[in-house]
């Protein structure tokens, strides 16, 4: 994972409409990509209605879990 790649995501973020279902779903993809970590259709649906909804953890372990949950 390259640092600039993770800069390059978060500036991406501060943009971003997270209320928008398509974006949500290109974040959480970039997110896998970036984390080299398979995200199933479940999990996806998971995260979108979370996000969306403005249910989502704020801290990066939370995040970091529900992500490892998928392996």
């Amino acid at each position: 994972m390259k640092q600039q790649d993770l800069f390059n995501l978060a500036n991406s973020v501060g943009s971003t409409d997270l209320e928008d279902e398509e974006n949500v779903r290109q974040l959480i993809h970039q997110v896998a990509q970036l984390a080299n970590v398979p995200i199933s259709k479940e999990k996806e649906e998971e995260l979108v209605k979370a996000i969306t909804s403005k249910n989502i953890p704020t801290d990066f372990m939370s995040l970091a879990k529900i992500f490892q949950e998928n392996k």
